[in-house]
């Protein structure tokens, strides 16, 4: 089955959709800091590098299957009010649309923030409904933790997918899976494997390249903000992980650190040792995002190597949805 792909940042939705044998033959990503990433784990893929905007409907491959992506969050607020037109927010969102409205599709999929549910998007959220319906797709939408489909990590998401109306059908999240070898469910089996070899970033926050002895393998160095200690960042090897956010920065502490402890409302200090306190490295945060050792990401900064793996979609959460849809639409082959 064909797909497109918009948004495709590093390519975790579309590799968990490849593992589930979809073809991808399309993908969209406009922020140049990722393509050399995308473009090189998936050398078969053509990437379009304009902005969504700027795509006219009419080149998307007519035969696809179905189109994934995640629209930035702020498209959702824009949404709200319905500036789509005027607004470059929402206009990310309204040429999702307006591009699934004219290909039509067995299938589309999006992932996007919990924060999309909070009563202050409900207006956008109706909106965005009452359009997925309008191009002519039965829509629903959950919110589920990549936690449940063999990801080591508390991250939950809401994901929408919609079956074109004349299939008739309604999607059904898969159940969260049993945990067998293959799979990963605490901090340990995720990244206990790698040696405590990784290397501190050189002079402000630039990549080691080649000279980690992993891929990737490098953390970003510099103090920790008061925000950062308002609250615990430290899991322990039994634990899952703290959600990968997009900034490094706010990387969780590696597990050989001791607990923190809380001195005051919303203050937290380490415990001593402070030679364990380290940041996750940018391997570590690609492993419990479930990318295979084999994804290289490609980049300058560390930051951006934080961003594009902070902001990809865990890859075995994209597979077990990617499984179900394709499960649902086995019978229309």
């Amino acid at each position: 089955m064909k797909i497109a792909s918009f948004f495709s940042g590093a390519g975790g939705l579309d590799l968990g959709f490849k593992k589930a044998g979809f073809n991808i033959v399309y993908a969209n990503e406009y922020d140049k800091t990722i393509w050399e990433t995308f473009e090189k784990n998936f050398p078969k893929v053509k990437l379009d590098k304009r902005s969504i905007t700027k795509i006219d409907p009419i080149e998307i491959p007519s035969d696809i299957d179905g189109i994934i992506g995640g629209p930035p969050c702020q498209s959702w607020s824009a949404a709200g009010s319905m500036r789509g037109i005027n607004d470059s927010r929402g206009k990310l969102f309204f040429n999702f649309i307006k591009i699934l409205s004219f290909v039509k599709p067995k299938f589309f999929l999006c992932e996007n923030v919990p924060g999309m549910l909070a009563s202050r998007n409900q207006k956008a959220l109706s909106n965005i409904i009452a359009m997925f319906k309008k191009s002519g797709y039965e829509v629903k939408y959950y919110l589920l933790n990549a936690s449940d489909y063999g990801v080591p990590q508390d991250r939950k998401r809401v994901i929408f997918v919609g079956y074109r109306n004349d299939l008739n059908l309604i999607f059904t999240p898969p159940k969260p899976v049993t945990l067998f070898d293959n799979q990963k469910k605490n901090l340990r089996d995720a990244i206990g494997y790698l040696e405590n070899n990784a290397k501190p970033a050189k002079t402000k926050n630039y990549t080691n390249g080649d000279d980690c002895e992993v891929n990737n393998h490098e953390y970003m160095i510099g103090g920790f903000s008061s925000i950062y200690l308002s609250r615990n960042r430290v899991r322990s090897w039994d634990e899952q992980s703290f959600t990968i956010q997009a900034g490094g920065r706010h990387a969780p502490i590696h597990p050989q650190s001791p607990k923190m402890l809380k001195v005051g409302k919303d203050k937290m200090k380490f415990n001593g040792k402070e030679q364990l306190h380290r940041r996750l490295s940018v391997r570590e945060c690609a492993e419990i995002q479930t990318f295979p050792l084999k994804f290289k990401f490609y980049y300058n900064s560390l930051a951006d190597g934080y961003k594009m793996i902070g902001n990809a979609v865990p890859v075995n959460f994209a597979y077990y949805l990617a499984k179900q849809i394709k499960k649902d639409l086995s019978k229309f082959k």
